[in-house]
């Protein structure tokens, strides 16, 4: 375990994955490639919540799959080259149909986020079980801070990218090249673990008969580990941040002046946050101090919230998407490998796809607050925020490393 090849060939995966999927980041460049088509606002936010939810529909169903896998490598190679075809199709579409068919150029990106998505189901399952086996608990959260850092990094990278290549080619024709290029630039990831050195897994439970036999089975599993229900709930209402992280940047039009350079300090501010967090969250989780990183990282949102609640300048935005951004991958790292940690080998598969699953609905939370939004105001927002984080700090307070 452990071997610094293997640590190496995760951190470039993580590294050229996030310079090519930040090419569609769902919140600034796909809602202008959808908008340029003709696409609805209804259509933007379809395509935002396909890229980013879509793999949770088959969770369960590929570790229904997997339990018996003694190799996971050899799925996620064939998973590596769905989502690379998929994503290079989304640019050959766009150039061959672009502005004559805008419907059935649509239609093809769609298709590709779909098929992108729905594949990482399968791949999050596979890849989850080898990080399990090539890294040992506490070194794992070291290479995963590394990944995050790095994954970090190359989103500044990528907007870069990105910004020469809307200047310097027309749409959609820019938009197609996005996506091809970047194709390529993930591909490089997908090669360098494709590669990593997996050991076969001597511990496999045997295939229930049925898928419906498996959910029971599960059902069973989840009502009878404490642990895992606190893990569960911890983490879905750590995702109460989202009630209120959409809509700070619309608080802070009313409040500050907004311009084309500050949002782009702001969105600059959370990668840093991101980046520089990591070394905190790789300290902690390398000494096994994951339940303390996950209440640093609740703590933090709610440092976070409370600030936004009362800011009346550029800088006082600057450090809450700052703290935002680290937090985030602060609570990526601890429920990671908090999960792995508490997980049985033979039934690791189960544990992941429960915890993606169940704790996956928080992403819907920011519709709860554009509901607040529509009816009260940004300070009901902010204090239904924060009671749900306070809420989840408490939970997070009985976890077990």
């Amino acid at each position: 375990m452990d071997k610094f090849s293997n640590h190496v060939r995760n951190i470039l995966h993580g590294f050229f994955l996030s310079v090519g999927t930040t090419i569609a980041e769902p919140s600034t460049i796909l809602p202008l490639i959808v908008n340029y088509f003709g696409g609805s606002s209804m259509l933007v936010g379809f395509f935002a919540a396909l890229l980013r939810g879509g793999a949770i529909l088959v969770q369960l169903f590929a570790a229904f799959q997997a339990q018996s896998y003694q190799l996971m490598l050899p799925y996620l190679r064939r998973i590596f080259l769905i989502r690379f075809l998929a994503w290079f199709f989304i640019g050959i579409a766009i150039i061959l149909f672009g502005d004559n068919y805008p419907n059935l150029t649509l239609t093809s990106i769609g298709l590709g986020l779909f098929i992108f998505s729905f594949s990482a189901g399968f791949g999050a399952i596979y890849f989850k079980d080898i990080i399990a086996k090539i890294f040992s608990h506490k070194f794992r959260g070291k290479t995963m801070a590394y990944r995050q850092f790095f994954s970090a990094f190359g989103g500044l990278i990528s907007g870069t990218l990105a910004a020469i290549i809307l200047e310097y080619f027309k749409a959609p024709y820019s938009y197609g090249y996005l996506f091809i290029i970047s194709s390529f630039i993930m591909g490089f990831g997908y090669i360098a673990f494709g590669t990593i050195d997996e050991p076969i897994k001597e511990q496999i439970l045997p295939r229930e008969n049925s898928f419906k036999k498996f959910l029971h089975n599960s059902w069973v599993l989840l009502k009878s580990d404490k642990d895992l229900q606190v893990q569960l709930t911890t983490f879905l209402l750590a995702y109460g941040y989202l009630i209120s992280l959409p809509f700070i940047i619309l608080d802070a039009q009313t409040r500050i002046t907004l311009d084309g350079v500050a949002i782009g300090s702001l969105i600059t501010s959370q990668m840093i946050g991101a980046m520089l967090s990591n070394f905190l969250w790789g300290r902690l989780s390398g000494r096994g101090h994951n339940k303390l990183t996950a209440n640093i990282a609740i703590l933090t949102h709610i440092v976070a919230i409370l600030i936004a609640f009362n800011a009346s300048s550029l800088y006082e935005y600057l450090l809450v998407f700052f703290l935002v951004g680290g937090a985030i991958d602060g609570n990526r790292i601890a429920s990671g490998n908090l999960i792995l940690s508490i997980a049985p080998a033979e039934k690791r598969p189960v544990y992941v796809a429960l915890q993606i699953n169940i704790v996956s609905f928080g992403l819907f939370f920011s519709i709860i607050g554009g509901v607040i939004l529509q009816f009260i105001n940004y300070s009901t927002l902010y204090s239904i925020t924060i009671m749900m984080l306070l809420t989840a700090m408490f939970f997070s307070l009985k976890l077990k490393d």
